[in-house]
């Protein structure tokens, strides 16, 4: 560590900006871009995340000042952890190691029964730093766009969450988490549904099946957002297993694209694990394209919902 005194602790509201800037800057520099600084300034991972659980954002803090940030997420028994970034001036130093440590902490605490992270497939360091807390490399996951197309007039009327009245609001959170616990156990993001709500993020969309919820995905929309300018991003989407999962996944990526055409908005983004190969090759037929791809890392180094058959669009960044 070179005698220097690293102090690590939680992310408070006055450390929102800076972190946005230090993560910025950490990205933009290991991605060589020309202004590492101001790459990207119109997507937000930080200040999202921080007022979703303000409990599990974490700081790393060098003579008073801010040098790094992480971030820690709880899916019910899932959860995974980022962005990590620490000031490029300041890599490998060790910082990033510390930062690790409170988000492992958390999930002993929640009872994580399955954490994973998104990090770089070429980064040996990257990888070889999370083995050493128990994360193996699994299937690469792919970071997915398309131009956002008029919905065809035979799609269904868009149904959302926030369209959803108040008094059956908790109905719905309760028809997302049966879907989901069904494709792996306890796997509930309610809290995402209530975050992209709560901060007017986006929306999710609903798919049902006369009164079964045939599928949903919370989606984060335009500037300011995990989306960025002009794009709608599917942080999570899924469908339940079974022989109409194929239909029924066309049908939430026609919602999602319905969404974004509605907010005027002209690029729709989506992240799928290959191991889940079939969803994978059904965005392909629908147009997606890779525009950058990772490797998703599992503790245990078991498949959770990334298997064949699971139609799922997440991607742990």
């Amino acid at each position: 560590m070179d005698g220097i005194q690293i102090v690590i602790r939680p992310l408070l509201e006055k450390d929102i900006v800076p972190a946005r800037r230090i993560l910025r800057l950490a990205f933009g520099t290991f991605a060589g871009a020309p202004d590492p600084e101001n790459s990207r300034t119109d997507v937000d991972f930080v200040e999202p995340r921080w007022h979703t659980d303000a409990s599990a954002a974490f700081a790393a803090e060098l003579d008073g000042e801010l040098v790094g940030s992480n971030f820690a997420v709880r899916w019910g028994s899932v959860g995974f952890f980022g962005p990590l970034t620490v000031r490029p001036d300041l890599w490998d130093r060790g910082i990033g190691r510390q930062l690790l440590h409170p988000a492992m902490e958390c999930f002993e605490k929640w009872k994580i029964t399955h954490a994973g992270l998104f990090t770089f497939a070429h980064s040996a360091k990257h990888i070889g730093l999370y083995q050493k807390f128990g994360f193996a490399a699994r299937f690469l996951t792919a970071i997915m766009s398309k131009a956002v197309q008029p919905a065809a007039p035979s799609v269904a009327p868009l149904s959302t969450y926030s369209r959803v009245p108040r008094g059956e609001r908790n109905a719905v959170l309760h028809a997302c988490y049966r879907l989901t616990d069904a494709l792996y156990p306890g796997l509930n993001v309610e809290r995402e549904i209530r975050a992209v709500h709560a901060q007017n993020l986006g929306d999710t969309v609903l798919v049902w099946n006369d009164r079964e919820l045939a599928g949903f995905a919370v989606c984060h929309c335009g500037p300011g957002t995990e989306a960025g300018d002009n794009k709608c991003y599917v942080k999570f989407g899924a469908v339940p297993q079974g022989s109409a999962a194929a239909e029924h996944f066309d049908q939430l990526l026609d919602a999602c694209e319905a969404l974004a055409f509605s907010r005027d908005l002209t690029g729709l983004d989506a992240g799928v694990n290959l191991a889940r190969h079939e969803a994978y090759r059904h965005m392909l037929d629908r147009g997606f394209r890779t525009v950058h791809q990772g490797v998703a890392m599992h503790r245990p180094n078991e498949p959770a919902y990334s298997s064949p058959g699971t139609y799922v669009i997440d991607d742990w960044r």
